[in-house]
């Protein structure tokens, strides 16, 4: 389903016999620009490292939302901790009784209401576990996107659908016919107008 809606064709500068496969068209290349599956509100599931000594975890695509029945963006929650390297142990003594007692390495489910989470960012905040262990590694189940698509995106979607109209040649970038040369001089639908539009909501990672 294409960002801009028929209603909306004229009004953001394009042609009312626009048809919905440019639109479709350029909501794609706006998915695969941003790295995501779709800037509507989407299901994603992320495996992060947790850097030593934190607790914190940043996620790719953002914002996060919730999607009703949900009341929270984050769907589930799964973490684990290893055994640190040569000389991470801050406490090599106290470390070692620990982990005589506990299981290294196993996921262990976390409660999606404990962990603090900023929307617009993305950052995870974990709880320490019962047994003062940091984790390590986090696999988490969440929802991100757009509840009401922006203006921005809209422009930005009608803006590919104008660069492709006003380009003879999609994949060709120079051509000469007899003694004559023409080069066409905008080599990508996603200009810079564009890519500035949608730098908000592109993925941090590829994924």
């Amino acid at each position: 389903m294409g960002y801009l809606q028929p209603a909306q064709y004229v009004s953001y500068g394009l042609s009312a016999d626009v048809t919905d496969d440019w639109i479709t068209l350029a909501s794609s290349l706006i998915d695969c620009y941003c790295r995501r599956q779709s800037l509507n509100p989407t299901q994603y599931m992320e495996r992060l490292r947790v850097v030593e000594g934190s607790q914190t975890v940043r996620l790719s695509h953002l914002p996060l939302l919730p999607v009703a029945p949900a009341t929270l963006p984050l769907i589930n929650v799964q973490a684990r901790y290893g055994k640190p390297r040569r000389g991470q142990l801050i406490f090599p003594l106290q470390d070692e009784v620990l982990f005589a007692f506990s299981l290294p390495g196993a996921w262990s489910n976390i409660d999606p209401t404990t962990v603090d989470f900023v929307a617009d960012t993305g950052e995870l905040i974990f709880p320490l576990n019962i047994l003062g262990l940091p984790y390590n590694e986090v696999m988490v189940t969440y929802t991100a996107g757009l509840a009401t698509i922006p203006d921005a995106v809209l422009v930005a979607c009608a803006q590919i659908v104008k660069n492709a109209q006003a380009t003879p040649g999609l994949n060709v970038k120079s051509a000469t016919i007899d003694h004559m040369a023409v080069q066409y001089f905008e080599n990508t639908l996603i200009d810079a107008t564009v890519q500035t539009l949608l730098q908000p909501w592109v993925s941090t990672r590829m994924g």
